[in-house]
């Protein structure tokens, strides 16, 4: 009788069909359903995609600019990540729960490959979120009124955040067997990230997953000076380390394994390095040039009126256009035919960590138009235009209190469908009675409660018969120091009641 004697296969090498690798795939497909169908996930990718679809077009009012939309994905996938944190770290903490971790060890699987299944399944949440951030920036870039170009390396930082947060859930299931431990990093992770996002400057707020810069300013895409890429970079370096640094911790002590932890370790050291470098001098020169030089946009002539613009805001003219037009088509003597010229203005100086108001221009028959455009920006700018025609330029328009107001207003609203509701919204506290602000692109008017009683008034009439009156007495109601009372007379209007006195 011979016995054959045969060499155990290691515990790594078993032999069985397809090898360890196979059994990683499969429990990598079932871990990843398992994750994805997840309620806590559900929720936060229905939030996510409930609260995209609500916010669409409204920041822009329908006229994105890309180099803003790219931006605005970012924080809503953190909802998700925090998801994904809770339940990887759940899954991985799965079999101590239910007492079954003593099985695992006649299996093929050794934990460290366990570990690497449940890194791989973050790893389809992380592309799942990076589809709904495609989609979300691609919805507003199809917009017609669309300008501008977004950042592939801005939209990569929703999905890598989700990424990072995975892997954090992943490492702290295999540092701490508690299932508390991850609600509790949640909460920090939150008051750390409304700490430090209040900072406006210093390279430190650049450590968090997402960089918020709190203001509406729009600026051209190559003005913007955030660190994109380097923050990909960081946070992909991030995310790869603390995994591999988590199959580590599960007895993943392979010479590959070390090497990858070096290496995601050099990615976020490198990254997290040069993005906390700040403006470089030829970015501050190219910002100071494009807030005081005119002469970096480019002009174009339409209709008897010319658009200075900055090169990405080309397709916007065609709107301005439109406005200019019908407000010049309701004025009188030679303002109907004046020759204007519409400047974009912006303030670079400073990047996008503050809101500085532009300053009216001061040469003859300039106007100035801002970088948004929808909604209230519409009436704003045709309240400037109107200005310029009455006044002559844009610094005497802002500082006019007289009667003159009421025929600017009436340039400016007169040709909309819903003058009231512009009324309404180009004002500083939205009422249509009273004394208010109307808001323009750089300083606003200062209407009294006369002046916004006549002009009601006149909204209420029909456009041609208001528009033939002021055609007709043109040169009085632009008149300096033409009361508001006087102006009623000549539109054929009731006085006003209220009191006609500047307020200022």
């Amino acid at each position: 009788m011979t016995a054959v004697l045969e060499k155990p296969v290691a515990s790594d090498e078993r032999a069985e069909p397809g090898g360890p690798w196979a059994a990683v795939a499969a429990l990598t497909v079932f871990e990843t359903r398992r994750l994805l169908t997840r309620l806590p996930l559900i929720v936060a990718f229905l939030v996510f995609i409930g609260w995209t679809v609500w916010r669409s077009g409204r920041d822009g009012d329908g006229f994105p600019a890309l180099q803003d939309v790219d931006r605005a994905t970012q924080s809503a996938p953190m909802l998700v990540g925090l998801a994904v944190l809770l339940c990887v770290n759940r899954a991985v903490l799965r079999s101590r729960r239910h007492g079954t971790e003593h099985h695992f060890a006649v299996l093929l699987l050794q934990p460290w490959r366990r570990t690497v299944a449940h890194a791989l399944s973050v790893v389809a949440a992380a592309l799942l979120t990076a589809l709904c951030v495609a989609a979300q920036f691609g919805r507003e870039a199809l917009r017609p009124g669309a300008i501008g170009h977004g950042s592939v390396s801005e939209l990569l930082v929703g999905p890598l955040t989700v990424l990072l947060f995975g892997m954090i859930g992943l490492l702290m299931a295999g540092l701490v067997r508690s299932a508390l431990a991850a609600p509790l990093l949640v909460v920090f992770l939150l008051f750390l990230f409304l700490f430090f996002s209040g900072m406006s400057y210093g390279g430190s707020r650049w450590l968090l997953p997402v960089v918020v810069d709190a203001t509406p300013n729009t600026l051209p895409s190559d003005l913007l000076g955030r660190p994109a890429a380097w923050h990909a970079l960081y946070l992909a370096g991030l995310a790869l380390c603390v995994g591999l640094v988590a199959v580590l911790a599960a007895g993943g002590r392979k010479p590959a394994v070390l090497a990858g932890v070096a290496g995601a370790l050099a990615m976020t050291l490198v990254g997290g390095v040069a993005q906390a470098g700040g403006d470089s001098p030829e970015l501050v020169r190219a910002r100071e040039r494009a807030s005081a030089d005119p002469e970096v946009q480019s002009c174009v002539r339409r209709d008897g009126a010319t658009y200075c613009v900055f090169p990405e805001w080309g397709p916007r003219v065609g709107d301005w256009a439109g406005v200019v037009d019908r407000v010049r088509s309701l004025a009188g003597g030679g303002a109907q035919d004046q020759k204007i010229v519409v400047r974009q203005q912006i303030e670079a100086r400073y990047g996008l960590t503050s809101d500085s108001a532009l300053t009216p221009l001061e040469r003859p028959h300039e106007v100035t138009v801002g970088t948004a455009w929808g909604g209230n920006r519409v009436p704003e700018f045709s309240a400037a235009v109107a200005g310029v025609l009455v006044a002559g330029n844009e610094k005497a328009s802002t500082s006019m209190c007289d009667g003159r107001i009421v025929t600017v207003m009436w340039l400016a609203l007169g040709w909309e469908s819903d003058p009231m509701a512009a009324l309404r919204r180009v004002r500083l506290d939205d009422s249509d009675t009273g004394s208010a602000l109307v808001l323009q692109p750089t300083d606003g008017l200062s209407m009294n409660a006369a002046q916004t009683e006549v002009l009601r008034e006149l909204l209420a009439r029909p456009r041609g018969e208001v528009t033939a009156r002021v055609k007709s007495h043109w040169a009085e109601l632009t008149a300096p120091k033409v009361t508001a009372a006087r102006a009623a007379e000549l539109l054929g209007v009731a006085a006003p009641e209220e009191e006609d006195k500047c307020s200022g």
